[in-house]
């Protein structure tokens, strides 16, 4: 397992524009440190990430009956039934 390249953060802020160009160039991910800690990973973009996260489950679904019309018959239901009349109000 090869480790990964680390730089601190001010050493980050000063050479940004080089370090990002590097990660694009070779694709390896550089972590940021302060104080010896990391705190953040700069990584390359890849083209899955251009894409909405719901098109990862492209083709993983199978449709098994109509999604379009209601689960239950309208006579499940209670709007099915009609409301009691409301008792007048006296003023």
């Amino acid at each position: 397992m090869t480790t990964m390249p680390t730089l601190g953060a001010t050493a980050f802020k000063a050479s940004c524009l080089r370090v990002l160009e590097r990660v694009r160039r070779t694709g390896e991910a550089v972590t940021i440190t302060r104080r010896g800690k990391p705190i953040a990973r700069l990584v390359a973009a890849s083209d899955e990430h251009d894409r909405p996260p719901q098109m990862t489950l492209q083709g993983t679904v199978e449709v098994l009956s109509d999604i379009v019309g209601p689960v239950t018959p309208p006579s499940a239901w209670d709007a099915a039934v009609p409301a009691p009349p409301r008792p007048k109000r006296h003023r």
